[in-house]
C-alpha cells in the first residue's frame, strides 16, 4: 500500500493544541453519556454516529532513533534521546555518503492512544525540520509503517527486506523552504493499517525514496527540552 501525499510547510512558531486537546475529553464525555443512557447521537438516516476524537501523540523519545549505513555490511544505531542527542537524521550524508534511515516510535495504548475498536477518519505526522545539508538539497523521502516488538533497534532494521514494511507513503521534496518548518505528512492510509493489526505502536521508518542516491540528509528535530511538545515528532489521529 503505497501513495504520494501531498506535504503541508507550516512557519515557525506553530502553537500546538495539548496532547490530548479539549475535543476529545468532550467527545469521550459525550459517547460516555450517550452509552449510559442507551442514546446516540443519529445521522439524517436516524443511525447512530459516533462523535469525532481528535488524539495527539507525540513520539516515545526513548524509542527514536536512526540507522547509519557506513559500508555494505557496517551500521550504526543511535537510539533514544539524550542531551548529547536530541535529533534523528534521514537521508544520503553528502560529506561521507553513508546513508541513515529515521525511526519513530509513537504509543497507540494508555490515555492517549487509540482505542482497538476505534474507526480511523485521519492521522498525520508531523515533524519539525531542524536542517537539511546542503541547503539546497532536494530530499524525496519514503515513510514506511514498520513492526518490531520490543521496541528496541537493531541493525538488520536498517534493511527493508529483514524488516519488510507493512505500508508506505512518499513525500517528494524536502527543501531548504522546510528548514525551521513543520512538515505535515498525511499517513492515514499507514495508521488504518496498525489499527487493522492491532499494533502497540504506530512505528515508521523514515528514509530516501527507492531509486538513484540523492547525497541530500534531513535533521527531524526530538528535543528532550522542556518544549519538547511544541518540537518534537507528533501524530494527530482522527477517530470514531
Amino acid at each position: 500500500m503505497e501513495g504520494a501525499n501531498a506535504l503541508e510547510v507550516t512557519r515557525r512558531p506553530r502553537q500546538r493544541s495539548a496532547l490530548q486537546p479539549i475535543g476529545a475529553h468532550i467527545g469521550a464525555a459525550i459517547a460516555a453519556v450517550f452509552a449510559l443512557l442507551g442514546l446516540g447521537s443519529c445521522g439524517s438516516g436516524g443511525g447512530f454516529v459516533a462523535p469525532q476524537i481528535v488524539t495527539q501523540i507525540l513520539s516515545n523519545f526513548r524509542f527514536d532513533g536512526d540507522i547509519e549505513q557506513t559500508s555494505p555490511t557496517s551500521f550504526i544505531v543511535t537510539q533514544g534521546m539524550s542531551p548529547s542527542i536530541q535529533t534523528v537524521v534521514a537521508g544520503i550524508d553528502p560529506s561521507s555518503g553513508h546513508e541513515f534511515r529515521a525511526f519513530l516510535n509513537f504509543p497507540l495504548t494508555g490515555t492517549t492512544g487509540v482505542p482497538g475498536n476505534a474507526i480511523i477518519d485521519s492521522a498525520f505526522l508531523e515533524v519539525l525540520v531542524d536542517n537539511l545539508i546542503p541547503a539546497n538539497g532536494s530530499l524525496p523521502l519514503r515513510i514506511e509503517l514498520v513492526a518490531f516488538q520490543p521496541p528496541t533497534l537493531i541493525a538488520s532494521d536498517f534493511d527493508r527486506s529483514f524488516l519488510p514494511p507493512l505500508g508506505a507513503v512518499l513525500v517528494r521534496n524536502v527543501t531548504g523552504a522546510h528548514i525551521g518548518n513543520y512538515l505535515a505528512v498525511d499517513v492515514t492510509s499507514l495508521m488504518i493499517v496498525a489499527q487493522q493489526r492491532g499494533l502497540l505502536d504506530f512505528q515508521v521508518r523514515i528514509m530516501q525514496d527507492l531509486g538513484p542516491p540523492i547525497f541530500t540528509v534531513m535533521v527531524i528535530d526530538d528535543t528532550i527540552a522542556a518544549d519538547r511538545a511544541l518540537r518534537a515528532p507528533l501524530l494527530t489521529v482522527t477517530y470514531h
